[in-house]
């Protein structure tokens, strides 16, 4: 009777399935397709999504910065008797700490001013700007111009 090494067989047995799997190893030509469709069926699911995201954002950036931007209007007109010749005038008397950047424009020079000839309150002795509105040429989600808003 021939004893055999158990620990011997053992590895035996190991060499043999790993000959076996390296003829196997990999994944095939339908394995790495699948996953490609599948990677790009996520990516076209998400970029719309993340596109949608961020014209969001920067419409609620663009609201914020009007609503500073005529707040601070009104208070250098109600404080100085006299309405800003300039949208610069609200930097430099500190009514605004600096031009906010339009985040459609991506510049602080793109505001259109909006003058008035009308008086806003019994004090005020000078017309002048009375309202700011968005420089950029393009509609929001809702359909309306951001030139408009």
């Amino acid at each position: 009777m021939v004893e055999m090494n158990p620990t011997r067989s053992g590895e035996q047995r190991e060499a043999g399935s790993k000959e076996a799997r390296g003829a196997e190893a990999g994944f095939t030509l339908i394995e790495l397709m699948i996953v490609m469709i599948v990677i790009g069926l996520l990516a076209a699911i998400a970029i719309p999504s993340y596109t949608n995201n961020i014209r969001n954002a920067k419409e609620a950036v663009l609201r914020e910065d009007l609503h500073t931007m005529r707040g601070a209007i009104d208070s250098y007109t109600v404080d100085k008797q006299k309405a800003p010749q300039a949208l610069d005038d609200l930097v430099q008397a500190g009514y605004l700490k600096v031009m906010p950047v339009d985040p459609f424009t991506r510049r602080s020079d793109s505001w259109v001013p909006a003058q008035s000839d009308s008086l806003s309150s019994i004090d005020q002795t000078q017309p002048g700007i009375d309202d700011v509105h968005s420089g950029a040429q393009l509609s929001a989600a809702d359909g309306t111009a951001y030139s408009s808003w």
